[in-house]
This record gives C-alpha cells, sequence and structure tokens, in this order.
C-alpha cells in the first residue's frame, strides 16, 4: 500500500479477522496509571472541603503548594502544583476561596469602626446633588459681575 508499513498492514489484518470492522477503529491506549487511588482522592476531598487547621498546618486557607506538601506527607507522592489544581477541578471544586479572616479580630472594634465611617465627614460632598464640574473646580462665592458695554469715547 500507499506509505504504510507492512506491521500496521499485517496489525490491521489480525485485527479484523478477529473482531471485523470493530477492530479497525482506532484505539486509545490506557495510559499512565493514576498517581491516587480513590479513596486517596476522597481523602483529599474531605481535606479541602474541611479546610486547614491553622494550629496544626501552619495555614489560615489551602493554596495548591499547601496541598502538594499535604500530599507529599499523607501519600509519598510527589506532584506539581500544576497537577494539584487539575485534581481540584476534576473533584469539581474551584479556586474561589472566602475572605480568610485574622483569627484574632475584634469584632467590637470593627463595629465601631463602621459606625464611625457611616457618619458625614465633610457636608460639601454630601449633599442633594452633587457639584458641577466647574463648581468643583473654581468654587464661586459670589455671582460672577455682570458685563456693560461701554460707550465708545469719540474724540
Amino acid at each position: 500500500m500507499n506509505g504504510m508499513d507492512r506491521q500496521t498492514l499485517r496489525d490491521w489484518v489480525h485485527r479484523y479477522n478477529a473482531e471485523g470492522l470493530a477492530g479497525l477503529i482506532s484505539r486509545v491506549g490506557p495510559g499512565p496509571a493514576p498517581l491516587l487511588n480513590e479513596a486517596q482522592m476522597a481523602e483529599l476531598l474531605a481535606l479541602v472541603v474541611n479546610g486547614p487547621d491553622p494550629e496544626v498546618d501552619q495555614v489560615v486557607r489551602w493554596r495548591c503548594v499547601d496541598l502538594q506538601a499535604q500530599v507529599a506527607r499523607r501519600f509519598s507522592v510527589k506532584t506539581t502544583e500544576r497537577t494539584i489544581g487539575r485534581w481540584l477541578r476534576q473533584l469539581q471544586l474551584t479556586r474561589l476561596q472566602p475572605r480568610p479572616f485574622h483569627p484574632k479580630k475584634d469584632l467590637a472594634a470593627q463595629e465601631t469602626f463602621k459606625k464611625r465611617m457611616a457618619r458625614p465627614v465633610c457636608k460639601r460632598y454630601f449633599q442633594d446633588e452633587p457639584p458641577s464640574l466647574l463648581q468643583r473646580i473654581r468654587p464661586r462665592s459670589k455671582p460672577p459681575a455682570k458685563m456693560e458695554i461701554r460707550a465708545s469715547r469719540s474724540s
């Protein structure tokens, strides 16, 4: 045949004889074995969903690099951060995280700050209607003087 190796043709003939037309359909190899089995992936999912313990893990939220260290420690599997991100997408987890909070935050101080900032600081900028651009650039305290037409001097 045109540009075909004899071994490839031989393989096709044997596959056709054994399985018919279905044997000629292109096959995909199995690929490499997964690094984590299903039980380990379930454990990784539980680890991410439960979140880190700040005292034990020394982090407030999981990053891929932190999970990479946890996978290496728990399962003895070395991976890249990109692989961790791919696994999280396979587990249908997103990278969107709630904003982290400081464990020693003072709620009373936050409420006091919010109340203090709610008061208007400058009445000029909290009027019903915002000032026009010219008023902000050149505020006037008195109306402009009227222009008069003067009679020309005749000599």
